[in-house]
């Protein structure tokens, strides 16, 4: 009978960034074979980074599990674009290399890789986004004052519900991105009832984002799975070009600069599907003992 394993070995890396200690970083497991779902939470609430990624090898497939500090995700961005190029890095390989990921509730994900000089480029393609719904007036009124915002700081253009995988309620400004917080603690019951999941604050002029879990006790350096949505929003409403790529900053304010590349392919009356992509460095490696 084989005996359990003792440890598990990581890698620190950070993703969105062209040089260490920048981005938002991320621990990867590359084998998490024979770990339960309260042991890879455990493990993630231990190194305390915004989420962390188990992979395990299935059937010649790449089985990836993601957790942040309070549950499991269904899909987050940076942590698939981080596995992906520390993958790749492993392998010795330079080039580019295709990797397909099975997510939690079966959902499917491509990654390509590039390694060119000891730098490693990751691009997620995030499907076909879901247009979901737009604030009412009211509820325009009731977010902007849960981030500490004055109605005239939201942007001439509506406040709306999109998925690329999680539900996000598109918040945009026009200013007062450095004053924003979030100031009200029923702020995930306002989201639910416009039938999002989490918020993000986007800047149409500076192309600037910020997010924050709901409780607002900690901030997201950089996010890829809403940087998805502002592809989408962006194309729709005409603020961007179809088929072009666009940099969106995050992290700024926590001094730890991110520069994610969002291209939304299609129209601004279909949008077909959306890339986001971005650098990825790397800045050590560990072991951790099996809770």
């Amino acid at each position: 009978m084989p005996q359990p394993r003792l440890s598990y070995s990581f890698i620190h890396c950070d993703v969105f960034a062209s040089r260490p200690y920048a981005g938002n970083s991320l621990a990867v497991f590359p084998d998490s074979t024979g770990l339960s779902a309260a042991q890879m939470l455990t493990m993630t609430q231990e190194l305390r980074h915004f989420e962390s990624i188990f992979l395990q090898k299935v059937d010649g497939r790449i089985k990836a599990r993601v957790f942040d500090l309070f549950e499991e995700l269904p899909f987050a961005g940076h942590p698939i674009i981080g596995a992906a190029c520390s993958l790749h890095r492993a392998s010795g390989d330079a080039g580019t290399k295709n990797w397909n990921f099975a997510l939690h509730r079966n959902r499917r994900v491509t990654v390509t890789t590039m390694a060119r000089a000891g730098r490693y480029f990751g691009t997620l393609d995030q499907g076909r986004p879901i247009f979901l719904g737009i604030a009412s007036d009211c509820a325009r009124q009731q977010i902007a004052e849960a981030f500490n915002l004055a109605p005239t700081q939201l942007a001439d253009l509506p406040l709306e519900v999109i998925s690329t995988g999680l539900k996000y309620l598109v918040v945009p400004m026009t200013g007062g991105l450095e004053q924003a917080r979030i100031i009200k603690s029923d702020l995930e019951d306002r989201l639910k009832a416009l039938g999002a999941e989490f918020a993000y604050l986007f800047d149409v002029e500076r192309f600037e984002g910020r997010h924050w879990n709901n409780d607002g006790l900690m901030e997201d350096v950089a996010t890829g799975s809403a940087a998805g949505v502002i592809g989408a929003y962006a194309l729709k409403h005409g603020l961007v070009q179809p088929n072009r790529s666009f940099p969106l900053k995050q992290g700024h304010f926590m001094e730890r600069p991110s520069e994610l590349l969002v291209t939304p392919f299609g129209s601004s009356d279909d949008v077909s599907h959306v890339t986001v992509a971005g650098e990825v460095s790397f800045v050590g490696s560990g072991e951790l003992v099996a809770p």
